[in-house]
């Protein structure tokens, strides 16, 4: 009768970090409701670079969270598969979030004044900005401006989480 050796530890198969394995979906699910709704506070508080750290750091606490709750160590690759996780799931809360506040504005006609206002501030005689305000009285303009931003939101929170997550696989594993 034979006695099996024991199994090394790099031989136990862990479970892949993706969309399969429900622990990474669930971390990133909690992460990127955090910080979605969270996300006006570092736009308030430092603007677009505050946004970007946030997003950053989302990313790379969805990768601690993920070594806190399996004790795997993850890979740069894992880590940016854990990040994408988070960026896809926070591009796309934000971008709900975001259309649900805007409903209203477009309706109204608010988008135009609003911008209108900003743009006052910048330069009231140009005549790009003149035509800009033209295009965003139309619905079509509105819906344009709608869809401009919420590309810029899934790239800015899914390029950002994933470069966390890269980042807290990388740096954040030693003890």
């Amino acid at each position: 009768m034979e006695i099996a050796a024991p199994v090394p530890p790099a031989a136990i198969l862990l479970p892949r970090v993706n969309f399969h394995n429900p622990m990474a979906v669930r971390i990133g699910l909690l992460m990127a409701s955090a910080a979605s709704l969270s996300s006006p506070l570092p736009v308030w508080l430092a603007g677009l670079g505050g946004l970007i750290v946030w997003w950053l750091c989302t990313g790379f606490l969805s990768v601690y969270f993920y070594r806190r709750q399996t004790g795997q160590l993850l890979t740069v690759d894992s880590g940016l598969r854990m990040g994408w996780i988070t960026g896809l799931l926070g591009s796309t809360m934000t971008a709900v979030l975001f259309t649900i506040s805007m409903v209203p504005l477009a309706r109204n006609g608010g988008v135009a004044t609003m911008y209108e206002e900003r743009f006052r501030k910048l330069s009231a005689t140009d005549p790009n900005v003149q035509q800009a305000l033209k295009v965003l009285e139309s619905p079509s303009g509105v819906a344009i401006l709608i869809v401009i931003a919420l590309l810029l939101v899934f790239a800015i929170v899914t390029f950002f989480c994933t470069a966390g997550g890269a980042l807290g696989a990388k740096f954040g594993g030693r003890q």
